[in-house]
């Protein structure tokens, strides 16, 4: 089971596929690496693919102790220095979306492309970050399961947690939810929700990374209007909107996903 120790933390990560080229895939809050799934099997046949474990999350080392937003900016950075090759494409769902908006801005040499998935540029809504502060003081005495029922709604799409054919992947993500250590999620949400704003920082680059940003259209954490936003900052920026999907995309509709970033990798390679 491989685990790299950078910036004073131990992370697991997963490595497939070979090829000149390298995809980091980066989860979101409450997630694993295992939320790539699809997007990693179909990827990995033209690129060497790692997918990691934010810290506090999957098979990482547990964060008892506060941290801020970015410390996990330099957690990837490290971990790109340890286990890349030169410059990496970056795929980030939610989280992950903030850590690589934030590594194209401090490190740009590690960036050849960003895949910004169900995100945002902006600092946490104030009407959301109330509520998710109340979560976050629940969580740190009772732990995750029994607000699982608040949670997953923010997480996931009606479509995907109400239907019968995939209701033991939902099952198989409330076990994950539930497992987490409740001081991890506790200092890791107020880490990533009292995040600043880099939509300024990046509207004026001359030169973007090519990007290609993904949302679901039930998106609640982060509505379609964010993305349209990080569209509008980036030079260039693509958007795609995927129907059905909610704030999970890559899990809830993984083909439409996968084909959005398969074709958006090929192009990049074409003159």
């Amino acid at each position: 089971m491989p685990f790299v120790d950078v910036n004073g933390t131990r992370l697991h990560y997963v490595e497939t596929g070979s090829g000149p080229e390298t995809i980091v895939f980066s989860h979101g809050f409450l997630m694993n690496h295992k939320m790539f799934a699809h997007q990693i099997a179909a990827l990995n046949v033209r690129f060497r693919v790692i997918a990691y474990d934010h810290r506090g999350h999957g098979q990482s080392a547990p964060c008892p102790t506060p941290f801020g937003m970015y410390d996990l900016v330099d957690d990837a950075a490290a971990l790109i220095r340890t286990l890349a090759n030169g410059s990496v494409h970056f795929a980030g769902m939610s989280t992950g979306g903030f850590v690589g908006m934030r590594l194209a801005l401090r490190t740009p040499d590690l960036i050849k492309s960003l895949t910004l998935i169900d995100t945002s540029a902006d600092a946490e809504d104030p009407a959301a970050l109330r509520q998710y502060n109340q979560l976050l003081f629940a969580v740190r005495w009772i732990g995750t399961r029994p607000l699982l029922g608040k949670v997953m709604p923010i997480l996931m799409a009606q479509p995907f947690l109400t239907d019968p054919a995939r209701e033991k992947e939902v099952n198989a993500w409330r076990a994950d939810f539930s497992a987490l250590d409740k001081k991890s999620v506790y200092h890791f949400g107020n880490a990533i929700f009292s995040r600043d704003s880099v939509r300024d920082d990046l509207a004026a680059l001359d030169a973007p990374p090519p990007t290609q940003i993904i949302v679901g259209a039930q998106d609640i954490a982060t509505p379609v209007a964010r993305s349209e936003t990080m569209q509008a900052a980036i030079k260039g920026a693509r958007l795609a909107v995927v129907p059905d999907a909610g704030h999970s995309s890559p899990i809830e509709t993984p083909q439409a996903v996968t084909d959005i970033m398969t074709r958006f990798l090929a192009e990049l390679d074409q003159p």
